[in-house]
């Protein structure tokens, strides 16, 4: 497998045994057998496809801001689209990217071009296929505010071409991932504003981050899902649950909704961690806590 992947994708870009704690904001998890790096849809097209014919289990990661990878790690093939699929140009008031791209070089490209509505995302640390997947959201701001098309790899292995309407966005959710497809690209629309209005409003929302959030710790951030008409964070607190903690895995004291790595942490740890959340709550709210990160070699 080695070898084929090597062929399809160049030595440079495929790693055998590569630890995931490298590739995981949470910086935990053992190792993936292979990781690959495709450099466009036509390599991460022969990459799937070489994986279904060798029976080999796959995974589309991005920046790994939003993934539990286990001890053990994943005995199948990482496709990584964070360096190589991370392009951004723009075009009037649209911009362009590929899915590994990063939001937050995203926001920073629009500010420079004098483009606003993507503001919200200068401090969500993934990239925007995964955004898109999720429709991720931050400052009252959400992705389905400014996708206008996406061109997906279909399961069949078709490219295709979806309008914002068609991407049925929900609360921390969308189509792509009900039908297992791939995110090659968005096109965000945005509007003419002023570069210092914009920037400025980044800045604000960067010292909100730094006030309310653990930046200083290794995390995927919110860690579970708003259940509707409340707030995680606060049924964490109301649990008694600030704090808690399992080896270097520990409830944020800044903010409930935070499981923090404060350096020495285990997957096993934090998974226990999120799972002890769960059932405490569950008890003191009758509310089921569900995560927003994804648990990948469990």
């Amino acid at each position: 497998m080695l070898n084929i992947l090597q062929k399809l994708v160049g030595t440079d870009c495929v790693w055998a045994n590569e630890p995931m704690k490298e590739h995981t904001t949470f910086r935990v998890g053992g190792c993936a057998r292979y990781l690959v790096e495709p450099k466009d849809a036509a390599e991460l097209s022969s990459v799937i496809r070489a994986c279904r014919e060798e029976g080999l289990p796959y995974y589309i990661v991005g920046n790994g801001s939003n993934l539990l990878v286990s001890d053990e790690g994943y005995d199948g093939v990482i496709i990584h689209l964070f360096k190589n699929m991370s392009q951004i140009r723009t075009e009037g008031e649209s911009v362009y990217l590929q899915a590994g791209a990063l939001l937050m070089r995203a926001a920073g490209i629009a500010c420079r071009e004098g483009l606003s509505g993507f503001e919200f995302a200068s401090g969500i640390p993934g990239t925007v296929g995964g955004a898109v997947v999720m429709n991720a959201g931050a400052y009252g701001g959400e992705m389905k505010d400014v996708v206008s098309r996406v061109k997906v790899l279909a399961a069949d292995g078709k490219m295709l071409e979806y309008t914002k309407e068609q991407m049925q966005f929900g609360y921390r959710r969308s189509r792509i991932a009900e039908e297992k497809s791939i995110v090659l690209e968005a096109v965000l629309t945005l509007r003419r504003g002023e570069t210092e209005t914009i920037r400025a409003r980044m800045n604000e929302l960067r010292e909100q981050r730094l006030l309310k959030q653990p930046l200083e710790y290794a995390s995927a951030g919110s860690t579970f899902k708003r259940p509707e008409g409340y707030f995680a964070g606060k049924l964490i607190q109301d649990a008694g649950l600030r704090g808690f903690r399992i080896g270097d895995a520990q409830v944020s004291e800044k903010h409930c909704g935070f499981i923090i790595n404060r350096g020495g942490a285990t997957a096993a740890e934090i998974a226990e961690v999120i799972r002890q959340v769960q059932d405490k709550v569950y008890r003191h709210s009758g509310i089921r806590l569900q995560t927003e990160v994804k648990y990948l070699g469990w």
